[in-house]
């Protein structure tokens, strides 16, 4: 045994919540000191395996602006693609899937496996990005063997069908990977827990349990799902115009409880958002989601239909910019509007830091008369994941009342690392890592300087000054100098004059030479800075272009 050490590395999800991405590293001790492997360690270990939990998109802050979304950083993996034995999908949030797509061809085409509803989910995000990839669909009877791991997945409760855990056992012992789950005794769909499967892991042995935080610090038991279905029920009893119910489009468990209702009171049942859309139709192609087609309606069609008689399904629970939710909230949708009498159920909690966007939704849409429903916001190791510091502290708490050590509640961060070995547990070096972005462009060309001049463009506006110069690089004529979101039009000629003399002064050859034009336009940019500054208080991002004729 003590020829075996597990490092388990968090590379997103640890404390952010969202991004998740885990990877458990099995490590040999070499037989002979002279063995040469580029993946020795200073302990004459050599690395023999890895396994990847999960790898799922993050959402961007408020500050990252223009982001469509945040991956994990998998630049460590790059130069130990050979030692990936696969990757394991606990369920089908796109917290935990959606960045698989970016990262696949770079991580070798790895073997993937996932539960039915998991893998619909994934293929289809593949195909968007023109990736031919297949899904191993879980045997749940089935031990796989991976390298000198030994996986197998156990059935739990969320609030989206066919949710696992994850069972890994190595030479070092056992772990257990328990992210998102809800232990409900009486699910609207599927089974329960598999709490056999639970209860024998804990008597057979486990030496780390990895389990979600998230909401560690609210006591009691979590509602069943099953009164979820109810309270759409009462509610959509009493509302006199449209029932509009928002959450995560993968939420199916949620989604087909509203449509149920939905249909109870006869409400044509209308998806809004793409990738609502997109979910909920793979979920009735394998039978998740039956909806009589008479009581479906497209988009276009519904102010043809009487706002008592409308059941709207909508994407953008967490307020995300441009999502089908947002465009209601600020009268962009051209099909529908918010008209008081209508009711909009918020169906799932603000993810931490995502406050405020929800909230200014929330705002809009009570402004326009529109009811919304929503909430306030032993010797075994234990690692929680999925939750913010706040939970894991939360967490520590609850393990030490639960009679747990709490120095064997290890609270990590991104890229920190653990090593586990047979008679210890040891903090391993930090492996950096940074927030790969994702805009309508590409991945990963969002940097530090991008985002910082489009929040200067948000906050301060932009000027452009073009330079008419010859061959020599001197002006043939007068700068011209325009702007967005700066200043009022009224002001800008006396403003803009101000700024011409500036530029027409340091353009000025010295001693009959123009310096270097680099210099030179970032001179300009200085002097126009301090000069905006003095006269208007703001520092708009100034874009200095010469055309040569």
């Amino acid at each position: 045994m003590n020829s075996y050490k597990v490092r388990f590395i968090p590379l997103g999800g640890i404390v952010g919540v969202t991004k998740n991405m885990y990877l458990y590293e099995l490590y040999v001790k070499a037989q002979s000191s002279n063995v040469k492997s580029e993946y020795i360690n200073s302990d004459d270990y050599v690395l023999q395996d890895i396994l990847i939990v999960d790898c799922g998109i993050g959402f961007p802050q408020e500050k990252e602006l223009g982001v469509d979304f945040v991956i994990p950083d998998i630049s460590y993996l790059r130069d130990k693609i050979s030692k990936i034995r696969a990757v394991l999908l606990s369920h089908g949030h796109e917290d935990h899937i959606s960045a698989l797509p970016f990262h696949y061809n770079d991580l070798g085409k790895p073997k993937i496996i996932g539960s039915k509803l998991t893998s619909i989910f994934l293929e289809n995000k593949f195909k968007e990005h023109q990736i031919r990839a297949t899904v191993d669909r879980v045997d749940f009877d089935k031990e796989y063997i991976l390298g000198d791991f030994k996986v197998s997945f156990i059935k739990v409760t969320h609030s989206i069908p066919d949710t696992t855990h994850i069972l890994i056992k190595s030479p070092v012992g056992t772990f257990y990977h328990g992210p998102d789950f809800k232990l409900d005794l009486t699910p609207p769909y599927g089974s329960p827990p598999d709490f056999y499967k639970i209860t024998k892991a804990g008597n057979d042995g486990v030496l780390c349990l990895l389990s979600d935080c998230l909401g560690v610090e609210r006591p009691g038991l979590t509602l069943s799902e099953s009164i979820v279905g109810a309270t759409f029920e009462d509610e959509m009893r009493k509302t006199k115009g449209k029932f509009i119910m928002t959450t995560f489009s993968s939420n199916i468990s949620r989604i087909r409880q509203c449509v149920e209702a939905a249909i109870k009171f006869n409400r044509k049942i209308c998806f809004l958002g793409r990738s609502m859309r997109e979910n909920t139709k793979l979920a009735a192609e394998i039978g998740y989601l039956p909806i009589p087609e008479s009581l479906f309606a497209k988009e276009d069609e519904l102010s043809k239909i009487p706002p008592n008689k409308v059941c709207l399904i909508v994407a953008g629970s967490q307020g995300q910019y441009g999502s089908a939710l947002s465009k209601l909230a600020d009268h962009q949708n051209p099909n529908t509007k918010i008209y008081p009498g209508d009711k909009i159920i918020f169906s799932s909690d603000p993810i931490p830091g995502n406050e405020n966007e929800v909230y200014s939704v929330i705002e809009d849409l009570v402004s326009q008369g529109a009811d919304v429903v929503y909430s306030d916001i032993a010797d075994q190791l234990h690692i929680p994941i999925g939750g913010t510091i706040r939970h894991q502290r939360q967490y520590q708490k609850m393990a030490v009342e639960l009679g747990y050590d709490a120095n064997k509640v290890y609270m990590i961060r991104e890229g920190e690392t653990i090593w586990f070995s047979k008679d210890r547990v040891t903090l391993g070096p930090t492996i950096e890592t940074k927030n790969i972005y994702v805009d309508a462009y590409g991945v990963g060309d969002i940097g530090n300087a991008v985002l910082r001049d489009r929040k200067t463009i948000s906050s301060e506006g932009i000027v452009f000054v073009f330079l008419i110069v010859n061959s020599q690089g001197l002006l043939t004529m007068q700068p011209k100098i325009a702007s967005r979101g700066f200043v009022f039009e009224k002001e800008e000629e006396r403003l803009y004059q101000g700024g011409i003399k500036i530029i027409e002064s340091l353009m000025k050859p010295k001693g009959g030479v123009l310096g270097d034009t680099n210099k030179i336009k970032r001179s300009i940019i200085n002097g126009l800075e301090n000069f905006f500054y003095k006269e208007r208080g703001r520092r708009p991002l100034i874009v200095v272009e010469a055309i040569q004729l």
